[in-house]
């Protein structure tokens, strides 16, 4: 096949929606190598793409002929780096325009550092191009070489024909992948999947069994009262932030945050080991709450007291989908289940203890538990037996 016969395979595929890529590392991977297949001599090829992400500004993927494409994330404060703000990147990104230099190792003297680097590891030419997205935003698309003489001018055309289509096609996977991104973040990872592949009609839903946490933070009432409203979120992501990771690391998802409380299931499935479950719900209750206990106090906690948590666990049946009205949803969890656990919760302060469990979690656990005594609780029929971790010395 002749070099413009390859290129018009390679821009025909993209343009086709790069058929049989299982995502971004894909297609740059294949890029990289149908540009060198064809004649441009091609020894790095890296594509850079910002996005929204609450912890990540951006994701790079980089392709080297004789390994897998690299993908790695870039910080939010990447952009305000002497790095980036003395690089080719800044420039492409500020101005929309094509970056070239070509490099001699025996310069005395580079335009930006990032040259003098790439000129030491033996490449010779670099063009960096602007991904230009619909709304206006730049990304950006580098080429290097190894060859004598760098590249010439046919091969920067082939470049330059390979990035339209794969600009557009790029903002397609930018997209979709902010969106399961966003969807992640707000409602989590499980319930964002369910969303993304269809179950969006109101009434929707499915019900599910589950170990239910429920927490909340003790003395808010007291500590908004108290606090400013920036002290205030401040603590309430300081406590979250001891949470959610625990939490996840235990296999569970949260569900959503309701002033201070938090919301959290550790799904049951027909495969998994129930007690299993639970021990990893109780393992994770137990990380937040020590979490929580060791944040140092800090002068927006009044009076230097300390944070403090209580959780309540429970396990059953519960409603998992989509309320709401007209063209307003939450994705959610409802029923019986979540209230006991909600009313459990309302009993750690009353028992000073930060955890407690019902006696349906106290019987799947392999772990030891002291039952508290029977209590009645508000929306429930029947006094619920209420136990918790023995205390240790």
């Amino acid at each position: 096949m002749s070099r413009e016969a390859s290129i018009d395979a390679l821009v025909d595929w993209l343009i086709d929606g790069a058929p049989g890529a299982a995502g971004a590392p894909d297609v740059v991977g294949r890029c990289g190598a149908d540009l060198r297949a064809a004649g441009v001599p091609l020894d790095r090829m890296a594509a850079f793409v910002t996005t929204l992400h609450p912890t990540v500004a951006g994701r790079s993927f980089r392709w080297s002929p004789d390994a897998p494409v690299a993908v790695g994330e870039m910080p939010h404060d990447l952009f305000h780096t002497a790095a980036f703000q003395n690089s080719p990147l800044r420039v492409l990104v500020a101005n929309k325009c094509e970056v070239r230099a070509r490099l001699e190792p025996s310069a005395s003297s580079y335009e930006y550092p990032v040259y003098e680097q790439f000129a030491r590891e033996g490449l010779t030419d670099y063009v960096a191009l602007p991904m230009v997205f619909t709304n206006g935003d730049a990304h950006a698309v580098t080429f290097a070489t190894k060859a004598a003489g760098g590249f010439s001018e046919a091969d920067v055309a082939d470049m330059r024909r390979v990035l339209r289509p794969l600009s557009r096609l790029g903002e397609i996977l930018a997209l979709r992948r902010t969106a399961g991104t966003l969807l992640s973040t707000y409602v989590g990872r499980n319930s964002g999947d369910r969303i993304l592949t269809g179950r969006i009609q109101k009434g929707d839903f499915e019900t599910i069994r589950a170990v239910i946490w429920f927490s909340d933070l003790r003395k808010f009432t007291e500590m908004s009262s108290r606090l400013t409203t920036r002290e205030v979120i401040d603590n309430l992501n300081r406590v979250f932030d001891c949470q959610v990771p625990a939490i996840e690391k235990g296999g569970g998802e949260v569900l959503k945050f309701m002033g201070d409380g938090l919301l959290a299931i550790f799904p049951l499935g027909e495969s998994d080991d129930a007690s299993e479950v639970a021990d990893r719900a109780l393992a994770a209750a137990e990380q937040a709450i020590a979490a929580v206990a060791a944040l140092p106090p800090g002068a927006d906690t009044a009076a230097g007291s300390p944070l403090a948590i209580g959780v309540a666990l429970h396990v059953g049946e519960l409603a998992y989908g989509n309320i709401g009205g007209s063209n307003r949803l939450d994705f959610t969890a409802i029923g019986p289940s979540v209230n006991l656990a909600a009313r459990l919760e309302g009993l750690t302060s009353k028992l000073g203890k930060p955890l407690v469990v019902s006696e349906e979690v106290a019987a799947l656990t392999s772990r030891a538990t002291e039952d508290l005594g029977a209590f009645e609780l508000k929306g429930v029929p029947a006094p619920v037996h209420v136990h918790a971790p023995p205390a240790t010395a």
